[in-house]
């Protein structure tokens, strides 16, 4: 028959062998793959990734009791300024333990907040390093803020008090300025914070001709919230964004990468709408000065002109008078220059009709008689053509309805005809 141990016996067994060659606590670098907590204790899954592929290599249990955890954890965020949360690499000091019922698990006894501090830092660092590497860092910071930026996009989580108040500050301004605001909503904690916000950014890149700047905003919460907002692809997005971008993520302590690279960072929500205000204000203010300078340059202005028409007014009269002489004085000797030009003008004439007359008479006289020869000679040669003449030489004419008649066919029976002859007329009728 085979020997045999219980289950009881066999942990028993493990958790002595753990106790005698594992005694001592040891500090352990891991990265947080999660952290809870449960009825004051916490509960957390540490990770070890593979420095080139990002792969899992080692994955640990490990576990914080309440009279532990509660001295731990408000030093860890007095010092780190944020709480354990996923993705966070943190120093721990663990001791094995192995409990019959429940099995393995290391048992948290400390952890160093300035490792995590420096973990962040250099992380930080990094997203910092690359995208000066990249050129983009100050490329928010450079964009010009419309002077009458009032179109505003607003990132945010829909039912934040931030919101509210972002909104009833910018509605409530004491200066009546009218601002028109969309929400983006957006998840503002936790991990999916940096992809939450980039869809965001999407969206309104597709309208951004429809908007004068963006605001990222985040009403209360804890600084341990705020390690969504150090992500290299949010900051890439916003250095890269085509709008400026003003972030009121509510924290007064640090600086978040997001505040580093936008185009201006406030603490809150609040001071973001303010912010706005004052910015609108101030152009409001140039106008308003611009109005008054240029009322007053016009009123200026008009007092010149209207000095200078009176001016000019009162040396009217003395004026047309001077140009009346010197208009009468003109027109009398353009009157005496046309007299003397009309009477040499006849003078001219009336000696040219002279000089034409004696011309003309002895010409005119030349050619009365020779047209008056060549009408007696038209007269002899047309006499012999007179119809008078024809009728004395025995000829006649025989004329129907006033005309002569020239052919025969021309009559018809029953046609009267009258026959004229030297000497008195016959009428007939065609039988």
């Amino acid at each position: 028959m085979r020997k045999s141990v219980t289950l009881h016996e066999l942990n028993s067994l493990v958790k002595d062998t753990i106790e005698a060659y594992l005694p001592e606590a040891y500090w352990v670098e891991a990265e947080l793959s999660d952290a809870r907590e449960s009825a004051g204790h916490c509960y957390m899954e540490l990770i070890q990734k593979d420095l080139f592929t990002n792969t899992p290599v080692a994955k640990a249990s490990a576990r914080c009791w309440r009279n532990v955890w509660s001295e731990l954890k408000p030093r860890f965020e007095r010092v780190a300024g944020i709480k354990p949360a996923s993705g966070m690499k943190v120093m721990l000091l663990v001791q094995a333990r192995f409990h019959e019922n429940y099995g393995f698990s290391w048992m948290v006894l400390d952890m160093d907040p300035t490792f995590t501090v420096g973990d962040m830092a250099r992380k930080r660092a990094d997203i910092i390093r690359c995208l000066k590497e990249q050129g983009v860092f100050d490329l928010n910071r450079e964009l010009i803020l419309s002077p009458t930026a009032r179109r505003i996009a607003v990132i945010s989580s829909e039912n934040a008090a931030g919101y509210g108040d972002f909104s009833k500050q910018l509605a409530d301004n004491p200066y009546r300025l009218n601002f028109i605001t969309r929400l983006f909503p957006a998840v503002m904690q936790g991990e999916s914070v940096g992809k939450s916000i980039v869809a965001a950014l999407n969206d309104i890149y597709g309208q951004a001709a429809d908007f004068d700047c963006v605001v990222i905003i985040r009403g209360g919460g804890a600084t341990s919230d705020l390690s969504g907002f150090d992500s290299l692809e949010l900051a890439e997005n916003v250095a890269n964004f085509p709008l400026p971008v003003i972030t009121g993520i509510g924290h007064d302590r640090d600086e978040s990468v997001l505040d580093l690279i936008a185009y201006r960072p406030v603490k809150t929500p609040t001071a973001a709408a303010t912010f706005l205000v004052d910015h609108l204000k101030r152009t409001l203010d140039h106008v308003v000065g611009l109005e008054q300078r240029i009322s007053r340059t016009v009123s200026m202005r008009l007092e010149i002109e209207k000095a200078r028409i009176e001016k000019l007014t009162a040396l009217v009269p003395r004026l047309f008078s001077f140009v009346r002489l010197r208009e009468e004085n003109k027109l009398e000797r353009h009157e005496k220059a046309l007299s003397h030009a009309i009477a040499l003008r006849l003078q001219n004439a009336a000696n040219r009709l002279t000089r034409l007359s004696v011309r003309i008479r002895p010409l005119a006289t030349t050619l009365l008689l020779k047209e008056n020869h060549r009408l007696q000679m038209l007269t002899q040669r047309l006499r012999p053509l007179d119809p008078q003449v024809m009728l004395g030489r025995g000829y006649s004419i025989t004329m129907k309805g006033g005309k002569a008649v020239r052919s025969a066919n021309e009559l018809r029976r029953g046609d009267e005809i009258e026959t004229r002859l030297e000497k008195g007329t016959i009428k007939s009728i065609i039988p």
